[in-house]
C-alpha cells in the first residue's frame, strides 16, 4: 500500500495523520510572512505570486492585518515577514510596521526596487521600528539582473535602496535566487555584497511554481556544486549565508564541519531560529486573501484567518503537523541521516511529483543506508558460505 499523504487527511480519506514527532516548532512558528499584496510593477521570470500591476480588492484590510498581527505575536513566534508583491503598494504599509513592533514583533519587509522605495518612506519605516529591509540581487550586473526581474533600472534601483537604507540605519538582507542563467556570477555577487554593510545573503533555490515554470534550473549536481560553493564563499563573508528552498545546505556544512551560524541556527541580527526550518516546520505564509500554507512556495492550502485562528491551524492542522514529522518523509529523505536537520524542500518536492512528502529532487545525496547497500561488506563476506573455498578445503 502506497504511503497516504496530508491531503488525504484533508479530504476525510483517513481521521488522523500520524503522531509526529517532537519538534522545536510545535507550537509557534520562528517567522511568518505576510503576502500584503500581489501587485508589483516588476515582472519578474520566477514570480510565485504571477503578480499584477493592480491591487485586489479582496486583500486583508488594515483592521484584519492587525488581527493578523495580534495573532502572530499571541502565538509566541517573534518575527514578520511583510511581503508580496509588493508590500510598498499598500499605503497602510508603515502603519502596519509600527503596529507589529508595538506588540514586540521583529517587523521584516521585503519590498520590490522600484521608484515606490524612496528614502523618505525608508525614513518612516526606520521610525516606524523596522527591523530588517530585505532587497531582491538576481545578477551580478544590470543586464542579467533587469532582464530576470523584467524592468530595465531595477538593478541600479536595488544598490539606492540599499546604500538609502545603510546611511538610515536600517539593517539590510539581498535575496538572490539562482538559476542556470546567473549561477556563474555567485562569487562576482558575494564579493559586491560584502562593500554594502548587509547582514545576511539569503540564495534562494527556485521552486517550480508560478512563473518559475518556465526557467532553467539547476539539477541536483548543480545544486551541489553551488551549496559547496556557497559554504566557501560563507568561510569569508563579512555577513551572514543562508539557504531558501535548499535546506540541504545545512548538510553540506556539516559534512564540511562547518561552524558558522546555518549549522548552529540562524542568527542574523533579528533573531535565531534552531536548525531545521523549513515548509510548514518553522515558517508558515498568509495570502493576501488570508489563506494559511506551509509556506509561499507551497500552495496547499489549511485555512484561512478570515474564520480560522493561525495557531490551531499551525499546531493542529494535518498537513502542518505531517511536515514537521522527518520520519514522514519518503524515499531517500525519509532514510537519510540528516533529515532531522535538512529533510529537503517540501515545496519543490510537491510541486515536482504532488507528494509534498516524497523525496527532494534537487538532491544529489546518496544517504548512507543506500551506499550500505551497494557497497561490498567484508565482515559479511568472512560469515556467509563461499562454496569456491568449500571445494578448495
Amino acid at each position: 500500500m502506497g504511503r497516504t499523504t496530508p491531503r488525504a487527511y484533508s479530504l476525510g480519506i483517513m481521521a488522523s495523520p500520524p503522531r509526529p514527532t517532537a519538534s522545536a516548532f510545535d507550537r509557534a512558528p520562528f517567522l511568518v510572512f505576510w503576502e500584503l499584496t500581489q501587485a508589483c510593477d516588476l515582472a519578474c521570470k520566477h514570480c510565485r505570486a504571477c503578480a499584477v500591476p493592480e491591487r485586489d480588492p479582496r486583500e486583508l484590510s488594515f483592521d484584519e492585518g492587525k488581527r493578523l498581527l495580534d495573532q502572530i505575536a499571541a502565538m509566541g513566534c517573534p518575527l514578520a515577514v511583510l511581503t508580496g508583491g509588493d508590500p510598498a503598494k499598500r499605503p497602510d504599509l508603515v502603519e502596519l510596521v509600527r503596529y507589529g513592533t508595538s506588540l514586540g514583533l521583529r517587523m521584516a519587509l521585503t519590498p520590490s526596487a522600484t521608484p515606490l522605495v524612496t528614502r523618505a518612506l525608508l525614513a518612516q519605516l526606520k521610525d516606524a521600528g523596522l527591523a530588517r529591509l530585505a532587497v531582491s540581487l538576481d545578477g551580478a550586473r544590470a543586464p542579467s539582473h533587469d532582464l530576470f526581474r523584467g524592468v530595465d533600472g531595477s538593478f541600479d534601483r536595488t544598490f539606492e535602496i540599499l546604500r538609502d537604507a545603510r546611511e538610515l540605519g536600517l539593517t539590510t538582507q539581498v535575496n538572490t535566487s539562482i538559476t542556470q542563467l546567473n549561477r556563474h556570477e555567485l562569487d562576482r555577487i558575494a564579493s559586491d555584497l560584502a562593500a554594502l554593510g548587509i547582514e545576511l545573503w539569503s540564495v534562494f533555490f527556485v521552486v517550480p511554481t508560478g512563473r518559475a515554470t518556465e526557467l532553467d534550473l539547476l539539477d541536483p549536481h548543480d545544486v551541489e556544486t553551488v551549496l559547496e560553493d556557497l559554504a566557501r564563499l560563507s568561510e569569508t563573508a563579512p555577513y551572514d549565508l543562508k539557504t531558501t528552498a535548499a535546506p540541504h545546505f545545512r548538510r553540506v556544512l556539516l559534512q564540511k564541519k562547518h561552524k558558522r551560524s546555518d549549522v548552529r541556527g540562524i542568527a542574523d541580527g533579528i533573531g535565531r531560529a534552531a536548525r531545521g526550518v523549513n515548509d510548514g516546520q518553522g515558517v508558515l505564509f498568509v495570502s493576501h486573501q488570508g489563506e494559511v500554507f506551509p509556506s509561499g512556495f507551497l500552495p496547499v492550502s489549511c485555512g484561512n484567518v478570515r474564520e480560522d485562528s493561525l495557531a490551531e491551524i499551525y499546531r493542529e492542522h494535518p498537513t502542518f503537523r505531517a511536515l514537521r514529522d522527518p520520519d514522514a518523509l519518503g524515499g531517500k529523505c525519509g532514510v537519510c541521516e540528516f533529515r532531522r536537520v535538512c529533510g529537503g524542500s517540501r515545496a519543490r518536492a510537491y510541486a515536482t511529483t504532488g507528494d509534498l512528502l516524497a523525496e527532494e529532487p534537487a538532491c544529489a545525496y546518496e544517504p548512507k543506508p543506500l551506499r550500505e547497500q551497494h557497497e561490498p561488506n567484508p565482515l559479511r563476506e568472512q560469515h556467509e558460505p563461499n562454496p569456491l573455498r568449500e571445494q578448495i578445503e
